[in-house]
This record gives structure tokens, sequence and C-alpha cells, in this order.
């Protein structure tokens, strides 16, 4: 199996840190927000990983040498000319991935998700498996009765969109999603039919191949999830790691 890492955003929300590096090496109980995904992928059987880069690219394209590549094939998707969002993240990487289904992972998402268990959910006939907990947020993403993909709210301002025209968000599952997802070899196939090219949110493409692919959602009970994406998390981030044995 291969994976992508999203690491090229510029970690506003880190600031002054991000000021002098990129996000992705950031360190948590001691080890950076990149080597704790790394780890977890590997546990999960992970041999192949590609990396976006554009923020202080150089230092994490260094790092990783350093590193020697984590005893991993690790590949760098270049976004130093303009961010791409999730979405023309992805697209951008296609040379990478292509040919086989691969996890997608933000950098700073902290979780113990069996991420093994959600690649075996992965199919020939589902274009993308969505990790999704029950959890307080702002953002929801709606699903049927099967867990199948029918739109996403915004609970703050009551915006729902939905490739199925209006619907009634009472009359889905609402679950948030985690940042991690499985996408199939035909996902590429999909992008170029619906028309997505440059810069886009993986999200955006979801809403709208949801109504032609089978997106699914994988519901995660018990999940511990942490978004490492502020300053005033670093410390919970570390006893969160500690707690949950996450990245060791």
């Amino acid at each position: 199996m291969k994976a992508m890492i999203f690491a090229a955003g510029l970690g506003t929300r880190l600031k002054p840190l991000t000021d002098t590096m990129p996000k992705a090496l950031v360190s948590v109980g001691g080890r950076t927000l990149l080597e704790h995904v790394v780890t977890r992928l590997k546990a999960a059987g992970v041999r192949e990983i590609v990396i976006n880069v554009h923020h202080f690219a150089d230092m994490i394209e260094d790092y990783v040498r350093q590193n020697d590549s984590f005893g991993i094939k690790v590949s760098f998707s270049d976004e130093r000319e303009g961010l791409l969002e999730t979405g023309g993240g992805v697209l951008k990487a296609r040379k990478y991935l292509e040919g086989a289904p691969f996890v997608v992972h933000n950098v700073d998402i902290l979780s113990d998700l069996d991420l093994a268990g959600l690649m075996k959910e992965t199919d020939g006939r589902t274009l993308a498996v969505l990790a999704v907990s029950d959890r307080p947020t702002s953002r929801y993403l709606l699903f049927d009765e099967d867990m199948m993909l029918a739109g996403w709210m915004n609970v703050k301002t009551g915006e729902v969109k939905s490739p199925f025209g209006k619907i009634d968000p009472a009359r889905y599952r609402a679950y948030a999603f985690s940042g991690i997802h499985c996408m199939a070899e035909v996902v590429f196939d999909a992008m170029d039919s619906l028309g997505f090219n440059g810069r886009f949110p993986v999200m955006d493409f979801y809403l709208k191949a949801a109504a032609c692919y089978p997106v699914r959602g994988f519901l995660c009970k018990d999940l511990h999830l942490m978004d490492v994406g502020k300053l005033d998390t670093l410390d919970s981030a570390a006893s969160f790691c500690m707690k949950y044995d996450i990245g060791h």
C-alpha cells in the first residue's frame, strides 16, 4: 500500500514556530509530526510514501534524507510554485500514486485509528473510504443508511452542500471527518471525467463525485484523535501521544 502525507501547508495557526520551520517538523513529545505519521503508516503496512512540500520544502526534504527516509521509499511532490490545496495536491502527485489504492493523511493529525483496517475497507467498487467519527465539530459529513456520502454541513452557518440538490440534514447521519482517507486507483480517472484540475479542495471533489461514484464513510468507534493545528495544543498533544501510544 502507498500513502500520501499532506505537509505543504503554511501552518499559520502554529506561528511563530512556522516562521522558521514547516509545520511537519514541529516537535510533539520529542518527535516531529511527520515522524509520528510516518511511523503509524509504516506500522500499518505502508511501504511507499509521497509527501507534498511547499513551505520550507528544502527543510522537509533534508530531514527525510537525514533520517534515511525512515526505512521506506519516500517521494516528494513539489508545490513550491504554489499551493494546490488537498484535491489539487493529490492530483499533482498522480505519477507517484497511480496503479493501486492509497492512504491520504494530514500531517497535523494524531490518532489511534486502525489504519490497516481502513485500508482493508478499500475495494475496486468504491472511489474512496473516509474515516469518520461521532465527535463534536462545526462541520459534518452527511451519510445515508449505507454510509454513502450524501452531503456536508456547517452547523455554525447553516450551510449545506450536496450533489443531490437540496436535502434535509436531519434525515442523514452526521459524522466528523478525520483528515484520513483511502482512495481507489480510479480516483484520477474520476477527477479527469468530472473536470477537476489545478487547485481545489478534496472535499469539493468528493461532494461532486458522490453523485456518480460510491464514496463511503468508515465509522471509527472509540477513536482518539487530535488536530495539532494551534500552539496551545502542543503540550496536550505530547500527553495525548503518551496516553494512546501514538508514534512509538
